[in-house]
């Protein structure tokens, strides 16, 4: 008596059923290429769980099975997706709160500005790190200047800063004082 292929490896024989359990997964998940992927990743289960497998006749209610748990799987991992998604969004929705904006200014920043020409030191200090930010129109008026002139002493301001800490820093003056991740310049750059 000869033997079909179906009948020597049941595994073989699930794929000549390819269309019928496309049709049960994509009744259950209502997306052909979503239920296209399940199918394949539970062929893929099958040949490695295949010797799990002790009858040619169970090979249908086995695999029927591996489909089940793999539809399961894919609402589970969607409502992870879901949740994952609804937390980042609200995440990114939400206002970014002071802390999270402000950088971590090096305390050798400060150091440098103390020792600056003291209208250099109020422009900086009240125009690029005071919590207000105020703006140069709003520090020209305080002060009793130009609009001009206010622009032109930040402009030297920061230069006189940036010259202080390549002096004070060396090379990590660069943007790392405006970011500051060491937490300890202030005890490594005595200067």
């Amino acid at each position: 008596m000869k033997t079909s292929a179906a009948e020597a490896d049941p595994i073989a024989g699930l794929s000549a059923r390819h269309e019928q359990f496309l049709r049960f997964v994509e009744r259950r998940v209502l997306d052909r290429q979503a239920a296209e992927d399940i199918l394949q990743a539970a062929y893929a289960r099958a040949v490695v769980q295949g010797e799990s497998l002790r009858s040619v006749e169970s090979a249908d209610a086995w695999f029927y099975r591996i489909l089940r748990n793999a539809v399961i799987d894919y609402y589970r991992h969607r409502a992870v997706e879901g949740r994952v998604m609804t937390a980042l969004e609200e995440e990114m929705d939400a206002p970014a709160t002071a802390a999270e904006d402000k950088p971590n200014i090096c305390s050798c920043m400060q150091r440098a500005i103390d020792t600056l020409n003291p209208a250099y030191a109020a422009v900086l200090r009240e125009v690029e790190l005071s919590d207000a930010v105020d703006s140069l129109d709003t520090f020209a008026r305080r002060n009793g200047i130009t609009n001009g002139n206010a622009a032109v002493r930040a402009h030297r301001a920061r230069k006189a800063l940036e010259k202080s800490l390549r002096h004070t820093c060396g090379s990590c003056a660069g943007a790392g004082c405006l970011d500051c991740t060491c937490g300890t310049k202030a005890a490594t750059h005595q200067g």
